[in-house]
């Protein structure tokens, strides 16, 4: 039996949609880069970019666990010497809770050439609504 390839005519991309208004961040997490990566495809190749895209809404309702909005930092860094900025989970989910939703599911994906390509099709949005709706989205499957 020889190992399937995903030809680029094999690939269906589809557009999914949740709502993240009361779902703990990394569970969500989770399911988003399962999707992204298409993993819940039976097309799924390790190397190739089979994945769907992501709109995520109302992000500004993610939950936090435990105490992780005041122990846990996002850090940047700007490249220069003494250049670590660090913020708190929960200020990063009052000012931007959209860049939180993308910083932990692009965390969860690859750090390779397939893994950054899924990561620009995941869409965040604070708010209920998104300029997506031409694409006509699906809710996102739940599967996990």
């Amino acid at each position: 039996m020889r190992t399937f390839s995903p030809r680029p005519t094999d690939i269906d991309r589809r557009w999914h949609v949740v709502d993240a208004d009361g779902e703990v961040l990394g569970r969500l997490a989770t399911r988003i880069a399962h999707v992204l990566r298409g993993k819940h495809k039976p097309t799924f190749a390790p190397h190739a970019d089979v994945g769907d895209f992501v709109i995520v809404v109302n992000a500004g309702g993610i939950v936090l666990t435990g105490s992780k909005g005041e122990q846990s930092l996002a850090h940047r860094h700007s490249g220069y010497p003494g250049g670590l900025k660090s913020v708190p989970f929960a200020r990063l989910l009052e000012e931007k809770p959209d860049a939180l939703v993308e910083r932990a599911v692009k965390g969860m994906l690859p750090s390779t050439t397939p893994g950054r390509a899924a990561a620009g099709r995941l869409k965040a949005y604070a708010g209920p609504t998104h300029p997506h709706e031409a694409q006509q989205p699906t809710p996102l499957p739940n599967f996990l």
